[in-house]
């Protein structure tokens, strides 16, 4: 039986795993996944994102022309977007897509923690390679890589992983006088 997290719970607890178990994501969980990133707001929600779904390790293992930060992960999703597509501000011409990949990206990314699979947001890819070994168009940019799967008997949070700023030092209030 699934048991519902609470979100803090569940942002506090998530790692990037690097350690996976052999077996991949399974379709149905692959798909729960993929709804979340589905029904993550974009601006004006004109839904740009363009996912490449490398749901088992055949697909993964091409991975390793793309980055070394593939970290062996059984399943991955390239999130992308279709510059053609994405809403641009009218005063100086700035994209959403990257922003509206990155909440997606999120989305799914989050979906995954709360079904017990284990991921790793990798931005450490070559664009180039990743275009020619998927055959991705000029069209559409790559924005994020999570690779994922069951996480490890070993897998563990970087040391770093719980150590915060003070919250104080990452906030600025502005006084409405």
């Amino acid at each position: 039986m699934k048991q519902e997290m609470d979100f803090l719970k569940l942002a506090q607890e998530r790692y990037s795993v690097r350690s996976f178990q052999p077996q991949p994501v399974e379709e149905n969980t692959l798909k729960q996944i993929l709804k979340a990133g589905h029904l993550a707001p974009t601006a004006c929600n004109l839904q740009p994102q363009r996912i490449l779904v490398l749901p088992t390790l055949e697909d993964t293992k091409r991975l390793a022309n793309c980055t070394k930060c593939h970290f062996d992960a059984p399943s991955a999703l390239l999130i992308c977007y279709e510059k053609d597509e994405c809403w641009k501000r009218k005063y100086d011409g700035k994209p959403s897509g990257e922003i509206d990949a990155s909440i997606v990206a999120t989305h799914m990314m989050l979906a995954a923690a709360s079904l017990g699979v284990g991921s790793t947001w990798v931005m450490h890819f070559d664009p180039a390679a990743m275009r020619k070994e998927f055959q991705i168009p000029e069209t559409i940019e790559p924005v994020a890589l999570l690779v994922m799967g069951y996480p490890a008997e070993d897998a563990e949070p970087y040391p770093g992983h719980s150590q915060f700023r003070p919250m104080e030092e990452t906030l600025i209030y502005h006084s409405f006088a």
